[in-house]
């Protein structure tokens, strides 16, 4: 227990550092950039779906999940993503790489609780508009992430809820860089943003039998519409580019900017399922978010527009015979899943939206059925409309579950 222990708090305290810019993404330059999936690997290899919670998985997505936890689970997951962006008239590639949840959550009886950290949003992106007499870049990095703590209590055998409180905290900086043609300076612009603030979420989770081997399940949650304090930076500066496009600085100027708060919408989802327990499970849920309130962080963008998201997402898995001691891939979870989101962005009137279908597998190693889980998933996001662009991504998983009996009663002394 020392040990596992210590591995946990290690793989906490190195999230924050690795968790940021693990996006790359043009559309990650509007409001506080791209939002992070906030579950589990298991989740979102079977559509992102949320609504399912049993006794050896955190649910990331549902605090009420936490009442159903039957030993102490640790939890982390990563991602690679590979990006193809295509503007009709070229294409580039990029990578990205992150860590997207720590979690750490105890069964007590009747009731459950858990804290963890992950990413809300990630900010990563370099752009470019050329002509024959004006060069312009654009780029930034940084992100908000999430440190929070919930708790779960099982009101009937077939009815949990759970509340869950949030921190979040972080920074975004974007630069810009102009140049003219046949004029000595080039003109730079930085900005920075320190965002914090609270959050709560809510949830229930219901399941019942209807027959021996039929069971419904039932979850919603619910996020009150909140607010992130941002801290404001600007700095201006004349340089000069080298040949090696190392930035000269000869002269720069701090510009006072006004402190700011954003409005963080609020989230609602709901949705249902029905499978056989340790056998199959097939579920959809819908969710959506009051975006129509937001606003670009540092700049005031005529041509763009915050609306009302949509998600919709569907997803199941099967696990051939749970309790086969003899074949191994017979106690494998096979899971997959499809999504379709309106992500509440519209571009020149171009509604931004995301699409992605997801396989994965859970597979069994070690004691108190701790298992690893792999998933792969392809998407695209966007369009290239109206001289915008369209990403289409291919990203792979990883995730550990790790199940152990913690603060066990001695019985002999």
């Amino acid at each position: 227990m020392i040990k596992k222990t210590f591995f946990i708090l290690l793989t906490f305290l190195g999230f924050a550092g690795f968790a940021q810019d693990n996006t790359a993404s043009p559309y990650s330059f509007f409001g506080v950039g791209t939002n992070k999936f906030s579950g589990t690997v298991e989740n979102r290899v079977m559509g992102g779906l949320g609504i399912k919670s049993d006794s050896i998985h955190i649910n990331l997505q549902n605090p009420a999940g936490y009442a159903g936890l039957g030993l102490t689970t640790f939890s982390v997951g990563a991602s690679h993503t590979s990006n193809t962006i295509n503007d009709n008239i070229s294409e580039s590639k990029v990578t990205a790489t992150g860590l997207d949840y720590v979690a750490l959550a105890f069964p007590a009886g009747k009731f459950g609780f858990g804290f963890g950290l992950k990413p809300f949003s990630s900010v990563g992106y370099e752009m470019g508009d050329f002509t024959e007499d004006r060069e312009a870049s654009f780029s930034g990095s940084g992100g908000v992430n999430k440190l929070y703590l919930g708790a779960a209590y099982q009101v009937l055998p077939e009815l949990s809820v759970g509340v869950e409180g949030g921190y979040y905290f972080g920074n975004i900086k974007n630069k810009s860089i102009l140049r003219q043609q046949n004029v000595q300076f080039g003109t730079r612009e930085k900005n920075r943003s320190d965002l914090s603030g609270f959050r709560f979420n809510f949830g229930t989770h219901y399941e019942k039998m209807l027959t021996d081997k039929l069971q419904l399940t039932a979850s919603a949650t619910y996020a009150p519409a909140s607010t992130l304090n941002a801290k404001n930076e600007r700095q201006l500066a004349t340089i000069v580019l080298n040949l090696g496009d190392d930035e000269l600085v000869a002269e720069e100027r701090e510009i006072a900017v006004a402190d700011s708060e954003l409005d963080l919408g609020a989230v609602s989802s709901f949705g249902a399922g029905i499978g056989q327990p340790r056998k199959w499970f097939a579920g959809f849920e819908y969710q959506i978010t009051e975006a129509n309130k937001f606003s670009n962080r540092s700049y005031s963008l005529n041509n763009v527009a915050f609306n009302t998201a949509h998600s919709y997402k569907l997803g199941g898995y099967y696990i051939p015979n749970f309790n086969d001691v003899t074949g191994y891939f017979k106690r494998v979870t096979y899971r997959a899943g499809l999504r379709y989101e309106e992500l509440g962005l519209a571009i020149n009137q171009e509604s931004i939206d995301e699409f992605g279908i997801s396989f994965g597998v859970g597979l069994p190693a070690g004691d108190f059925l701790t298992n690893i889980n792999l998933g792969v998933e392809y998407g695209q996001r966007g369009t290239t409309k109206n001289n915008l662009v369209e990403e289409k991504f291919f990203s792979f998983f990883v995730g550990l579950s790790l199940n152990d009996k913690w603060f066990i009663k001695r019985k002999y002394n």
